[in-house]
């Protein structure tokens, strides 16, 4: 059983306006997620005016297959998601020496902490885990767990 089938309701996915995702979605969900692609317009900047923070946007434009719901269109969720896992994962912050050397490395770093992030904490937030909110367990899987799930992988 695949996760999409476990999962409570369809997906629903928003990505900015990068071209490679409209072949990428479709091939991974064939059809079966509700996809939002959210492209910000940016306005120019006044003559003369210092620029030190992003443009103000202008307007947004969204090209939609399937039936995303509107109110949750939006890159903010992952662009939050992002932040976290910068935030946690040494290898991911800005002028960094803590890289992988290995690709394989990498990859089983990157699994463990979206395992630990989805099924082992605390959202502050939903006040459960995301796998618990999302039907896809029912209880907070410990550490040890996750250890175990990775030693048999």
């Amino acid at each position: 059983m695949d996760l999409a089938s476990r999962l409570n309701n369809r997906i629903q996915l928003t990505t900015d306006g990068h071209r490679a995702y409209l072949s990428a979605v479709d091939e991974a969900w064939v059809g079966n997620v509700d996809y939002a692609m959210l492209v910000k317009l940016f306005g120019a900047e006044p003559a003369g005016e210092a620029r030190y923070s992003p443009p103000k946007c202008t307007g947004i434009r969204k090209a939609i297959s399937g039936n995303p719901d509107p109110a949750f269109i939006s890159t903010s969720f992952v662009e939050r998601q992002n932040l976290t896992m910068r935030m946690s994962m040494r290898r991911f912050t800005r002028l960094t020496n803590a890289h992988s050397k290995k690709l394989a490395n990498h990859k089983h770093a990157v699994a463990l902490h979206f395992m630990h992030y989805n099924f082992a904490r605390i959202n502050q937030t939903i006040r459960c885990s995301p796998a618990m909110e999302a039907g896809v367990t029912d209880h907070l899987w410990s550490v040890e767990k996750i250890a175990e799930l990775a030693d048999r992988y």
